[in-house]
């Protein structure tokens, strides 16, 4: 067997990678995944109470990261069962932060930012890539899960900023979000910019991209949306996820040598 293909320690040996190849299909379950998590996490918060609501988002999340963390290849249903789950804690965080530390969406957007920026920075110091192929160590999966939680904790502060504190309302923040998403996109098929730069750049706008226009279709007309329900938005968007790791799954993102990645920069 291929030994850039086996499972060990931190000591910066190589496993299989356990991140899917990135194709259309990533994107499009990946914004998905960010609204689902979004209705749910507040679904879950007005219909349970946060005695209750939070530590269950908090348990079932661990549950599939252990889960994630166990298996020792790509598989599917496991990896968007743990992006889902972040979703959902990376909200309750967010609403945690603001609802029940009573924190301004400002200054926890600002604080998301600088935790985001110094998980990156310290993965890039510590592993000289940021690059998703190159997720072939426990230690560089760890630093990926890191930063994948905190961007939808970002995201979601962000996404909230923007519609009630900026008054932009859901579907304006969503239209503006996708707007910048576009930017990375262009960037990588026009201009020529890193892949690394323009994946992350992208990873992170997708949150509030998503959040947004879930929040537009599930909240009322009063709150200017288009008052379709958290939980029937919740419901379809989980069905649609489904369908969509099913039938398109994908297989994992081919592993990279460090040299390679560093060549290729930041």
């Amino acid at each position: 067997m291929d030994k850039s293909l086996l499972k060990i320690g931190d000591q910066g040996k190589k496993m299989i990678t356990k991140v899917p190849e990135i194709t259309l299909f990533f994107w499009i379950t990946k914004l998905l995944t960010t609204g689902m998590g979004e209705v749910a996490s507040d679904y879950l918060f007005e219909r349970l109470n946060p005695m209750y609501s939070v530590p269950l988002s908090v348990l079932i999340f661990i549950a599939a990261m252990v889960l994630q963390f166990k298996v020792r290849r790509y598989v599917a249903s496991i990896y968007w069962l743990v992006v889902v789950m972040v979703s959902i804690f990376g909200t309750t965080a967010a609403d945690v932060v603001r609802v029940g530390l009573g924190i301004p969406y400002v200054v926890s957007t600002l604080f998301f930012v600088v935790a985001l920026a110094a998980v990156l920075i310290t993965w890039y110091v510590k592993e000289k890539t940021l690059s998703i192929h190159s997720i072939s160590t426990r230690r560089r999966e760890v630093f990926y899960w890191l930063t994948v939680l905190t961007t939808f904790a970002l995201g979601t502060a962000a996404g909230d900023m923007t519609a009630t504190t900026m008054h932009l309302g859901y579907l304006s923040s969503g239209i503006w979000f996708a707007v910048i998403l576009a930017i990375p996109a262009i960037g990588y098929f026009m201009l020529k910019w890193k892949e690394i730069f323009a994946f992350w750049f992208a990873y992170i706008m997708t949150r509030p991209v998503g959040a947004s226009f879930a929040d537009w279709l599930s909240a009322t007309h009063n709150s200017g949306g288009l008052g379709l329900g958290k939980g029937s938005v919740t419901f379809v968007l989980t069905i649609l996820i489904v369908i969509l790791v099913v039938f398109r799954g994908g297989s994992a993102a081919q592993v990279a040598e460090l040299e390679s990645d560093a060549a290729s920069g930041f």
